[in-house]
């Protein structure tokens, strides 16, 4: 077995440390959602919290981790009789990113309970976890239908498995644990609020530190078993610290001074719900007893309101995250309560700091927006005469929803139709591989017509694996929406860039929401540049965007290749995810020879692969040249303008690109 690192070897990161000893003293504050660039010790310190956590008494030979003193009534090992158990570590529990909904809930042997009417159930991750810990690394990246089994299960404690007729209910009460990189997306709400706390974390710029850093993980790997022994003397303490703590949580008196900075602070920055009230009081009632103290002060509350309220405050994908700390001690000030005890004492503990995670601005060290000047390969970018500076975007709006035509079997999202795990059913097939959704009427029917030859003799039917019959269903999936920007001089008026960028701004919204990769190619000058490769980040876009001077000559053809291209690369990488390209120009093309016949022969490219295309009409003016209504006529697409991208301006949008890609 590899030796983990230990957590108090962790250099820095006070905050994370904190976070996850708060929710090992009190698991009832929900978990603990740690956002960072890559390699600063996320799923490291995670992992190393397991090793810290007392040992959990189970009834023996229980596959659902039955507590002996209270069991389960309803454990599907059970009826369990009270008393006796034996003790086992406590599990850290990973959840692959591409794991099935089997493996997560458990399965069914279908064959089983068709045959002979029993509820034959191999218990999934969601029992493993339970009265433990469920890691999810990437937690951004997995799958809506898993995110959704995920929350029922953390508003509930249990987990239930409905096939066809047949149900299986265990408990399911876990410390959900998360990590994600914010430049590859967001959460959805309802996951970000399941989590209790939240942390940011950034690699220290300090040489000293990163020297003790790079120290210490050589010489773990060198000698993991004798790095380990050098701080089995401090883990050890921390172990007891935390046994001690939790034998004083329930002493711990929350006053109703700090209630009321608890409320007070969760009005002032305009949380949805209770549920951050909450979290706030069981984080500060945590913070005391790790403390060692039986009272809740204001230093706890303020400490509880830095991990507890940044991510609840968010109100779209492009919102930093973090608390104004000024207008948090503002508030504590205002309704500070008499009942303090020790208004000058402090939180007390290691790794008790009491700093605001840090605004996520992107990868430290790197560059989020686009560079005016510098393009791929640290070039200079195309310049052209009258070249302006970017113009800030226009406010968003609802977009009207722009959709693939046909069917798809691409990742789950919710934009275009796809024959996916989870929506209506649509029909019947062979499995191909693991059964995963049972069609119980085809089932019986292809096994009807062999029960004489099979030789039945009772009431049960007698299924073979042959007769077993896959559920196809139609839902909805996530494209790769790419969008291909004019920045050229015709586009630089200020309020039209900055109209444009509005409208850009909200189709990338629509694309957060919808579960989409987005991808940014620019034109202008004399070429055109990939501004962001297709990622699910639609922040890193909304950032390029942002950042996106105007100026020079319109090479039309130049851009529509350099997307081509894009799409030909992520074809390779993601077969299955059909794209949607969104060109945004008025239609010009300057530059060269015959610049209009060159970008209308690279849109056929288009036509030729059936991409779905959309062309957004940017011109204005009392003379239009319709320009861009014959790029979307050679793209095989169809145009419209700023005014009936809103939502509200017209009705049958998407029936129109539809019908031009029929």
């Amino acid at each position: 077995m590899t030796t983990p690192f230990p957590f108090t070897a962790v250099v820095g990161q006070d905050d994370l440390r904190l976070a996850l000893l708060l929710n090992a003293v009190s698991p009832a504050v929900g978990g603990v959602l740690v956002r960072g660039e890559k390699g600063t010790a996320k799923s490291t310190a995670v992992r190393a919290l397991s090793a810290l956590l007392p040992e959990v008494a189970v009834v023996p030979g229980c596959r659902f981790s039955c507590d002996p003193a209270s069991p389960d009534p309803g454990c599907p090992d059970g009826p369990h009789e009270s008393g006796g158990g034996t003790t086992r570590p406590a599990r850290m529990v990973e959840l692959p990113v591409g794991a099935s909904e089997d493996r997560l809930v458990g399965a069914l042997d279908i064959e089983r309970a068709l045959a002979e009417g029993v509820k034959a159930f191999e218990p999934g991750l969601l029992a493993d976890a339970h009265r433990g810990i469920l890691y999810v690394d990437e937690v951004n990246l997995l799958h809506d239908h898993l995110v959704d089994l995920l929350l029922d299960a953390a508003a509930m404690g249990a987990s239930y498995v409905e096939r066809e007729g047949v149900s299986v209910r265990h408990a399911a009460r876990f410390l959900l644990v998360g990590t994600m990189n914010p430049e590859e997306g967001e959460l959805r709400p309802q996951l970000l609020d399941r989590f209790g706390l939240t942390v940011e974390v950034a690699a220290s710029r300090e040489p000293e530190t990163r020297v003790e850093v790079v120290r210490r993980r050589l010489a773990h790997d060198d000698d993991p078993a004798a790095f380990a022994a050098r701080w089995a003397q401090e883990e050890a303490a921390v172990r007891q610290r935390i046994v001690a703590a939790r034998e004083v949580l329930p002493s711990v008196r929350l006053g109703d001074g700090a209630l009321r900075q608890i409320a007070a602070t969760c009005a002032a920055f305009e949380v949805d719900g209770m549920r951050a009230d909450i979290v706030m009081a069981r984080t500060a009632t945590a913070l005391a007893a790790w403390a060692g103290r039986t009272d809740v002060l204001a230093e706890d509350v303020r400490q509880a309101a830095l991990l507890a309220l940044p991510h609840r405050r968010r109100r779209n994908p492009f919102d930093a995250p973090g608390l104004d700390e000024d207008k948090l001690d503002r508030t504590l000030e205002e309704f500070s309560g008499d009942d303090d005890p020790d208004p000058d004492g402090d939180g007390g503990g290691p790794g008790g700091g009491g700093g605001q995670p840090a605004p996520d601005d992107g990868p430290q060290g790197g560059d989020t927006g686009a560079r005016p000047e510098a393009g791929e390969g640290g070039e200079p970018r195309p310049s052209g005469a009258g070249e302006q500076a970017a113009a800030r975007a226009a406010e968003p709006f609802r977009a009207k929803v722009l959709s693939v035509p046909g069917i798809g079997e691409g990742a789950a999202g919710r934009r275009s139709r796809a024959r996916t795990e989870h929506g209506r059913t649509t029909g019947a097939r062979r499995p191909r591989g693991a059964l995963t959704k049972l069609h119980l009427a085809a089932t019986v029917q292809a096994a009807a017509p062999h029960q004489r030859a099979r030789g039945r003799s009772g009431p049960g039917l007698v299924v073979r694996r042959d007769d077993l019959r896959q559920a196809v269903r139609e839902g909805r999936e996530g494209n790769l929406v790419l969008f291909v920007v004019d920045a050229s001089g015709s586009m630089a008026a200020r309020q039209r860039m900055s109209a444009v960028k509005g409208a850009v701004l909200s189709l990338l919204l629509d694309a957060y929401q919808r579960r989409d990769k987005v991808g940014l190619v620019t034109f202008r000058g004399s070429a055109a540049e990939v501004a962001l490769p297709p990622t699910s980040s639609v922040d890193a876009a909304a950032a390029r965007l942002e950042a996106l001077p105007t100026g020079g000559r319109t090479p039309l053809a130049a851009g529509l290749l350099r997307a081509h291209e894009v799409l030909r690369v992520e074809r390779l990488r993601d077969p299955a995810r059909r794209a949607l390209v969104v060109v945004v120009t008025d239609g010009r093309a300057t530059g060269g020879p015959e610049p209009v016949a060159l970008a209308h022969r690279a849109a056929r490219l288009f036509a030729a692969e059936g991409v779905a295309s959309v062309v957004v009409d940017c011109e204005s003016g009392p003379v239009r040249l319709g320009l861009a209504g014959q790029l979307a006529g050679e793209l095989g697409g169809t145009a419209v303008t700023l005014d009936e991208l809103r939502a509200d301006s017209i009705a049958g949008l998407v029936k129109a690109v539809q019908r031009r890609a029929a």
